[in-house]
Protein backbone atom coordinates (compact mmCIF):
# COMPACT_ATOMS: atom_id res chain seq x y z
CA UNK A 1 0.00 0.00 0.00
CA UNK A 2 2.70 2.72 0.79
CA UNK A 3 4.47 1.55 -2.64
CA UNK A 4 1.21 2.83 -4.39
CA UNK A 5 1.57 6.42 -2.64
CA UNK A 6 2.78 9.56 -3.99
CA UNK A 7 5.44 11.69 -2.44
CA UNK A 8 2.72 14.38 -1.77
CA UNK A 9 0.46 11.49 0.16
CA UNK A 10 3.04 10.06 2.34
CA UNK A 11 3.51 13.85 3.25
CA UNK A 12 0.59 13.95 4.45
CA UNK A 13 0.43 11.54 6.51
CA UNK A 14 3.49 11.96 7.94
CA UNK A 15 1.79 15.81 9.16
CA UNK A 16 -1.44 14.00 10.35
CA UNK A 17 -0.18 10.89 11.84
CA UNK A 18 1.83 12.61 14.92
CA UNK A 19 -1.63 14.62 15.77
CA UNK A 20 -3.90 11.66 14.75
CA UNK A 21 -2.20 9.97 17.44
CA UNK A 22 -2.23 12.01 19.88
CA UNK A 23 -5.83 12.52 19.00
CA UNK A 24 -5.97 8.80 19.68
CA UNK A 25 -4.30 8.29 22.73
CA UNK A 26 -5.75 11.68 25.20
CA UNK A 27 -9.29 11.48 23.52
CA UNK A 28 -10.50 7.77 22.20
CA UNK A 29 -8.63 6.07 24.73
CA UNK A 30 -9.98 7.70 27.49
CA UNK A 31 -13.59 7.94 26.11
CA UNK A 32 -12.99 4.02 25.23
CA UNK A 33 -11.82 3.31 29.25
CA UNK A 34 -14.95 5.44 30.44
CA UNK A 35 -17.34 2.72 28.25
CA UNK A 36 -15.87 0.03 29.67
CA UNK A 37 -15.58 0.79 33.13
CA UNK A 38 -19.68 1.28 32.80
CA UNK A 39 -20.13 -2.13 32.17
CA UNK A 40 -18.30 -3.08 35.01
CA UNK A 41 -19.32 -3.52 38.61
CA UNK A 42 -17.93 -2.03 42.06
CA UNK A 43 -17.48 -4.99 44.50
CA UNK A 44 -16.08 -3.08 47.29
CA UNK A 45 -12.44 -2.19 46.58
CA UNK A 46 -12.14 -4.35 43.55
CA UNK A 47 -13.79 -4.14 40.34
CA UNK A 48 -15.65 -7.13 38.98
CA UNK A 49 -14.66 -6.83 35.34
CA UNK A 50 -18.02 -9.11 34.18
CA UNK A 51 -19.27 -7.63 31.57
CA UNK A 52 -23.16 -6.17 32.65
CA UNK A 53 -25.60 -3.81 32.59
CA UNK A 54 -26.63 -3.28 36.02
CA UNK A 55 -25.18 -0.08 35.74
CA UNK A 56 -27.76 1.22 33.15
CA UNK A 57 -30.74 -0.70 34.66
CA UNK A 58 -29.51 1.66 38.17
CA UNK A 59 -29.33 4.94 35.53
CA UNK A 60 -32.89 4.38 34.04
CA UNK A 61 -34.23 2.52 37.27
CA UNK A 62 -33.62 5.07 39.52
CA UNK A 63 -35.66 8.11 39.91
CA UNK A 64 -33.06 10.57 41.31
CA UNK A 65 -30.73 9.69 38.52
CA UNK A 66 -33.18 10.65 36.06
CA UNK A 67 -33.95 13.88 37.82
CA UNK A 68 -30.84 14.89 37.40
CA UNK A 69 -30.64 14.40 34.11
CA UNK A 70 -33.74 16.28 32.89
CA UNK A 71 -32.70 18.99 35.29
CA UNK A 72 -29.14 19.17 33.61
CA UNK A 73 -30.36 19.39 30.58
CA UNK A 74 -33.14 22.09 31.53
CA UNK A 75 -30.61 23.98 32.70
CA UNK A 76 -27.86 23.68 29.42
CA UNK A 77 -30.94 24.68 27.33
CA UNK A 78 -31.79 27.63 29.25
CA UNK A 79 -28.16 28.82 29.61
CA UNK A 80 -27.80 28.43 25.88
CA UNK A 81 -31.33 29.88 25.06
CA UNK A 82 -30.07 33.14 27.47
CA UNK A 83 -26.57 33.08 26.17
CA UNK A 84 -27.45 33.10 22.38
CA UNK A 85 -30.12 35.57 22.72
CA UNK A 86 -27.67 38.17 24.79
CA UNK A 87 -24.61 37.20 22.85
CA UNK A 88 -26.46 38.18 19.11
CA UNK A 89 -27.14 41.62 19.62
CA UNK A 90 -23.43 42.04 20.52
CA UNK A 91 -22.23 40.26 17.68
CA UNK A 92 -24.64 42.32 15.36
CA UNK A 93 -23.68 45.38 17.01
CA UNK A 94 -19.89 45.00 16.65
CA UNK A 95 -20.75 43.61 12.70
CA UNK A 96 -22.68 45.94 11.41
CA UNK A 97 -21.74 49.00 13.34
CA UNK A 98 -18.70 49.29 14.74
CA UNK A 99 -16.40 50.51 11.47
CA UNK A 100 -13.12 50.93 13.43
CA UNK A 101 -11.25 49.11 15.82
CA UNK A 102 -13.17 45.96 15.96
CA UNK A 103 -10.28 43.84 16.88
CA UNK A 104 -10.19 46.01 19.92
CA UNK A 105 -13.59 45.48 20.89
CA UNK A 106 -12.87 41.45 20.47
CA UNK A 107 -10.14 41.58 22.74
CA UNK A 108 -12.40 43.13 25.41
CA UNK A 109 -14.89 40.42 25.25
CA UNK A 110 -12.09 38.37 25.80
CA UNK A 111 -11.15 39.98 29.52
CA UNK A 112 -13.56 37.50 31.88
CA UNK A 113 -10.88 34.88 30.60
CA UNK A 114 -7.89 37.01 32.39
CA UNK A 115 -9.22 35.73 35.69
CA UNK A 116 -9.57 32.09 36.66
CA UNK A 117 -13.14 30.26 35.85
CA UNK A 118 -13.61 29.74 39.64
CA UNK A 119 -12.54 33.06 41.02
CA UNK A 120 -15.23 34.32 38.30
CA UNK A 121 -18.03 31.49 40.03
CA UNK A 122 -17.06 32.94 43.09
CA UNK A 123 -17.41 36.43 42.58
CA UNK A 124 -20.93 35.86 41.24
CA UNK A 125 -21.46 33.70 44.86
CA UNK A 126 -20.72 37.23 46.41
CA UNK A 127 -22.99 39.11 44.28
CA UNK A 128 -25.92 37.02 44.72
CA UNK A 129 -25.69 36.19 48.28
CA UNK A 130 -27.76 37.34 51.03
CA UNK A 131 -26.04 40.01 51.90
CA UNK A 132 -24.63 40.10 48.45
CA UNK A 133 -24.04 43.04 46.47
CA UNK A 134 -26.94 43.35 45.18
CA UNK A 135 -29.33 42.91 47.81
CA UNK A 136 -27.66 45.31 49.59
CA UNK A 137 -28.17 47.92 46.58
CA UNK A 138 -31.57 47.15 46.58
CA UNK A 139 -31.83 47.25 50.29
CA UNK A 140 -30.40 50.66 50.72
CA UNK A 141 -32.47 51.94 47.47
CA UNK A 142 -35.86 50.51 48.74
CA UNK A 143 -37.05 48.83 46.37
CA UNK A 144 -37.22 45.94 48.67
CA UNK A 145 -37.45 45.29 52.62
CA UNK A 146 -35.72 42.08 53.00
CA UNK A 147 -32.82 40.63 50.95
CA UNK A 148 -34.27 38.24 48.35
CA UNK A 149 -33.35 34.31 48.52
CA UNK A 150 -34.28 33.06 45.45
CA UNK A 151 -31.05 34.22 43.46
CA UNK A 152 -28.86 32.58 44.90
CA UNK A 153 -28.42 28.25 45.56
CA UNK A 154 -30.71 27.00 43.15
CA UNK A 155 -30.82 26.97 39.34
CA UNK A 156 -31.46 30.38 38.85
CA UNK A 157 -28.03 30.86 40.21
CA UNK A 158 -26.62 28.41 38.22
CA UNK A 159 -28.41 29.84 34.96
CA UNK A 160 -27.00 33.24 35.62
CA UNK A 161 -23.49 32.17 35.96
CA UNK A 162 -23.06 30.19 33.11
CA UNK A 163 -25.03 32.23 30.77
CA UNK A 164 -21.64 35.09 31.70
CA UNK A 165 -19.12 32.72 31.86
CA UNK A 166 -19.97 31.72 28.28
CA UNK A 167 -20.92 34.60 26.52
CA UNK A 168 -17.44 34.88 24.79
CA UNK A 169 -18.28 31.36 23.37
CA UNK A 170 -21.42 32.45 21.70
CA UNK A 171 -20.51 35.87 20.59
CA UNK A 172 -17.43 35.16 18.28
CA UNK A 173 -19.08 32.71 16.39
CA UNK A 174 -22.21 34.74 15.62
CA UNK A 175 -19.60 37.33 14.78
CA UNK A 176 -17.97 35.26 12.37
CA UNK A 177 -21.00 34.06 10.95
CA UNK A 178 -22.26 37.75 10.46
CA UNK A 179 -19.22 39.45 9.28
CA UNK A 180 -19.41 36.35 6.07
CA UNK A 181 -22.38 38.16 5.17
CA UNK A 182 -21.95 39.48 1.45
CA UNK A 183 -23.80 43.36 2.42
CA UNK A 184 -24.28 43.31 -1.31
CA UNK A 185 -27.53 41.21 -0.69
CA UNK A 186 -28.75 43.79 2.19
CA UNK A 187 -28.19 46.56 -0.25
CA UNK A 188 -30.54 44.29 -2.60
CA UNK A 189 -32.73 43.53 -0.04
CA UNK A 190 -33.40 47.45 0.58
CA UNK A 191 -33.77 48.17 -3.25
CA UNK A 192 -36.59 45.56 -3.21
CA UNK A 193 -38.39 47.83 -0.63
CA UNK A 194 -37.44 45.76 2.47
CA UNK A 195 -37.61 47.48 6.04
CA UNK A 196 -34.73 46.93 8.43
CA UNK A 197 -36.66 44.37 10.38
CA UNK A 198 -37.65 42.66 6.78
CA UNK A 199 -33.88 42.75 6.31
CA UNK A 200 -33.24 41.03 9.43
CA UNK A 201 -35.51 38.29 9.27
CA UNK A 202 -35.41 37.48 5.50
CA UNK A 203 -31.63 37.97 4.92
CA UNK A 204 -29.08 38.61 7.81
CA UNK A 205 -30.71 36.08 10.38
CA UNK A 206 -30.86 33.07 7.97
CA UNK A 207 -27.00 33.54 7.29
CA UNK A 208 -26.52 34.03 9.84
CA UNK A 209 -27.52 30.50 11.74
CA UNK A 210 -24.08 28.84 11.07
CA UNK A 211 -22.90 30.89 13.64
CA UNK A 212 -26.45 30.72 16.03
CA UNK A 213 -26.03 26.53 15.56
CA UNK A 214 -22.31 26.76 16.82
CA UNK A 215 -22.74 28.78 19.20
CA UNK A 216 -25.58 26.78 20.52
CA UNK A 217 -23.47 23.51 20.69
CA UNK A 218 -20.39 25.66 21.90
CA UNK A 219 -22.60 26.57 24.98
CA UNK A 220 -25.13 23.70 25.32
CA UNK A 221 -22.29 20.52 25.63
CA UNK A 222 -20.12 21.65 28.47
CA UNK A 223 -22.91 23.36 30.45
CA UNK A 224 -24.29 19.80 30.68
CA UNK A 225 -21.25 18.29 31.67
CA UNK A 226 -20.40 21.76 34.39
CA UNK A 227 -20.17 20.47 38.55
CA UNK A 228 -18.17 23.73 39.85
CA UNK A 229 -20.99 26.00 39.42
CA UNK A 230 -23.62 23.87 40.54
CA UNK A 231 -21.49 23.37 43.41
CA UNK A 232 -20.93 26.66 44.25
CA UNK A 233 -24.01 28.46 43.53
CA UNK A 234 -26.73 26.09 42.98
CA UNK A 235 -27.54 24.41 46.18
CA UNK A 236 -29.53 21.40 46.60
CA UNK A 237 -31.85 22.68 43.90
CA UNK A 238 -29.31 23.38 41.35
CA UNK A 239 -27.49 20.44 41.31
CA UNK A 240 -26.25 18.72 38.02
CA UNK A 241 -25.89 14.99 36.69
CA UNK A 242 -21.47 16.11 37.02
CA UNK A 243 -22.41 16.38 40.43
CA UNK A 244 -23.54 12.87 40.98
CA UNK A 245 -20.99 11.25 38.50
CA UNK A 246 -18.27 13.12 40.58
CA UNK A 247 -19.71 11.86 44.10
CA UNK A 248 -19.56 8.05 42.35
CA UNK A 249 -15.82 8.55 41.56
CA UNK A 250 -15.17 9.53 44.28
CA UNK A 251 -16.61 9.35 48.01
CA UNK A 252 -19.13 6.58 47.01
CA UNK A 253 -16.58 4.69 45.21
CA UNK A 254 -18.22 3.78 42.42
CA UNK A 255 -16.33 4.17 39.61
CA UNK A 256 -18.41 1.99 37.17
CA UNK A 257 -22.16 3.30 37.55
CA UNK A 258 -20.00 7.01 37.37
CA UNK A 259 -19.15 6.18 34.01
CA UNK A 260 -22.55 4.44 33.37
CA UNK A 261 -23.87 7.91 34.63
CA UNK A 262 -21.33 10.22 31.92
CA UNK A 263 -21.77 7.67 28.87
CA UNK A 264 -25.71 7.91 29.58
CA UNK A 265 -25.58 11.68 29.67
CA UNK A 266 -23.09 11.75 26.41
CA UNK A 267 -25.15 10.19 24.64
CA UNK A 268 -28.69 12.13 25.40
CA UNK A 269 -26.53 15.21 24.54
CA UNK A 270 -24.53 13.81 21.60
CA UNK A 271 -28.50 12.93 20.03
CA UNK A 272 -30.08 16.67 20.59
CA UNK A 273 -26.36 17.84 19.64
CA UNK A 274 -27.17 16.01 16.16
CA UNK A 275 -30.64 17.16 16.12
CA UNK A 276 -29.43 21.18 16.49
CA UNK A 277 -27.06 20.92 13.80
CA UNK A 278 -29.24 18.92 11.26
CA UNK A 279 -32.37 21.62 11.83
CA UNK A 280 -29.48 24.04 11.53
CA UNK A 281 -28.63 22.76 8.31
CA UNK A 282 -32.36 22.28 6.90
CA UNK A 283 -32.96 26.46 7.44
CA UNK A 284 -29.53 26.73 5.63
CA UNK A 285 -30.58 25.01 3.13
CA UNK A 286 -33.85 27.05 2.49
CA UNK A 287 -31.73 29.75 2.55
CA UNK A 288 -29.53 28.66 -0.09
CA UNK A 289 -32.26 27.82 -2.28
Amino acid sequence: MARGLSREDKQGLTLIGLPFGYALVMLAAPLAMVVTFSFWTQNYLDIDRTLTIANYREVFGQPIYQTLLWRSLRISLIVTIVTVLLAFPIAYYLSFHVKRNKALWLFLITVPFWTSYLLRVFLWKVILGYNGVLNTALLQTGIIDEPLTFILYNANAVVLTLAHAWAPFAILPIFVALEKIDRSLLEAAEDLGDGPLRRFWRVTFPLAIPGVVAATLIVLIPTVGDFITPKLVGGTDGLMVANMIQIQFGKANNAPLGAALAVTSMVVVAVISIGIYLAGRKIGGKVSR
